[in-house]
């Protein structure tokens, strides 16, 4: 993308697809880091379309991080419909590939909480059996697997005050943490990454005997 105008063209074209943006510069080495992955990315994600935008390119392109307001690069921008649906810098590979999956997905199971009042209603909404558990972006596939026993939900801690609160009531110090939650209690937490071990976890939280 080399200018405004190109830009807003490729927003109305995508429609309700998912549109990132990527904002570089020429003298970024993070930018150049970050660009085969794109790249690779954008050819295994056939249903969301994939912007550049060299923000030392030309005046056009300066003018068009000005407006968008971007100071740091690489900085990530996801757009639906024309509307920003959010926004990352300094992030890495793993990240990014979640985000995609996360916002490219019209029909996620997981739930994005922006408040404590937020994760208050969801808690209360479903008191009972099925366990509950605040999850990272990566695992939404297992949140559609798991559906009909799980609700997910996903909260980003330094959203905003109301967000931070309610990680330190929860005692979250380190992120990701993926806590459990049955009938309005934390019946347990995993702090990690690995995908077997936080399966296993679901698993033995929904009383599934895991050996």
């Amino acid at each position: 993308v080399h200018s405004i105008a190109e830009f807003e063209e490729a927003l109305r074209s995508a429609k309700n697809r998912l549109v990132v943006v990527e904002y570089a510069a020429s003298h970024s080495a993070n930018s150049q880091r970050m660009y085969p992955f794109v790249v690779e990315l954008s050819r295994a994600c056939g249903d969301v379309d994939f912007l550049l935008v060299m923000g030392d390119e030309s005046e056009q392109t300066r003018a068009l991080c000005r407006r968008e307001g971007i100071d740091r690069v690489p900085h990530f921008a996801f757009y639906k419909g024309m509307e920003k649906v959010h926004d990352e810098e300094g992030i890495g590979p793993d990240q990014l590939a979640g985000d995609v999956l996360y916002y490219g997905d019209s029909h996620s199971a997981v739930v994005q909480l922006h408040s404590r009042a937020d994760a208050d209603r969801l808690i209360d909404d479903h008191r009972g059996p099925a366990g509950k558990l605040l999850v990272y972006p990566t695992v939404v596939k297992l949140s559609r697997s798991m559906a009909d026993t799980t609700v997910f939900a996903r909260m980003n801690g330094d959203e905003n005050e109301s967000c931070m609160e309610f990680l330190k009531a929860m005692d979250v110090v380190e992120v990701p943490t993926f806590l459990f939650i049955r009938d309005g209690k934390i019946c347990g937490r995993y702090v990690g990454s690995g995908k077997g071990e936080l399966i296993g976890e679901i698993l033995r939280y929904q009383g599934v005997k895991v050996t």
